[in-house]
């Protein structure tokens, strides 16, 4: 399995303290440009999506979500 997530808000220097604030290990993408959030139709944050190998979308999550709802789809 791999995590990736994908900044577009703030800087991308601020995504990498907050990632290693809270241990997180997965690598990280940044897009200023915002043109992210257009091919996914990602309107607001927070949200988050996830996709199996094939890039077919399994869930998503639009506003405040149960981060252990989505671990336990991933784990």
């Amino acid at each position: 399995m791999t995590v990736v997530g994908l900044g577009t808000q703030d800087s991308f220097g601020e995504a990498e303290q907050f990632r290693d604030r809270h241990g997180i290990t997965f690598s990280l993408l940044w897009d200023e440009s915002f043109e992210s959030w257009q091919q996914l139709g990602v309107s607001s944050q927070p949200n988050a999506l996830l996709y199996a190998a094939d890039g077919t979308e399994l869930r998503r999550w639009s506003g405040m979500y149960d981060e252990g709802e989505v671990l336990d789809l991933i784990g």
